[in-house]
């Protein structure tokens, strides 16, 4: 009599038994984790930023199913106004310099590696307070469809009291 084995064969060498293996992040730590991928591939996007000084300058650095990836650079001063993301869920991380997110009352500076991650309706706004530019990596799901602004006295911030508790771990705006 034969084997499960010798009947089967070699479940190795069968692809179609193994699970299939995700070509795109598919949960929020993945897209945090996709972030960190990115921005440790400083030779892939180090090349592409570029400096506008009348306004941010963005540029989309990679789409995949149901998600986007957007570079962003920010001289002394620019912003992106008080603003949500719509339905999409983000992942902010700072690649270079130092950004400043106001939101709910909270200022929060964001050094290089910083990262943050929002929820649909999340309003918050970023600046780059500092004399250095920055750079930001956005990632975006669903990829960016609206970015409603906000009256700026929706921020109520207290910049006496600023929260320095980003995490490293886990627009364009």
């Amino acid at each position: 009599m034969n084997s499960d084995v010798e009947i089967a064969g070699d479940p190795l060498a069968i692809p179609h038994l193994l699970p299939p293996v995700p070509a795109h992040p598919s949960t929020v730590a993945g897209f945090a984790g996709l972030a960190r991928t990115i921005a440790a591939d400083r030779a892939a996007w180090t090349p592409l930023v570029r400096y506008d000084a009348t306004t941010r300058w963005y540029h989309r650095l990679r789409t995949g199913p149901g998600y986007e990836v957007w570079l962003l650079s920010w001289l002394p001063g620019q912003g992106s106004g008080h603003h949500d993301h719509g339905p999409s869920s983000g992942v902010l991380t700072v690649l270079d310099g130092e950004l400043t997110e106001r939101s709910a009352g909270r200022v929060r500076a964001l050094g290089s590696g910083a990262q943050r991650v929002f929820a649909p309706g999340y309003a918050h706004e970023v600046v780059n307070d500092t004399l250095e530019p920055a750079v930001s990596l956005h990632v975006y799901f669903p990829g960016l469809t609206e970015m409603p602004m906000h009256p700026p006295h929706a921020l109520s911030c207290t910049p006496a009291h600023p929260d320095t508790s980003a995490h490293r771990a886990p627009s364009p705006g």
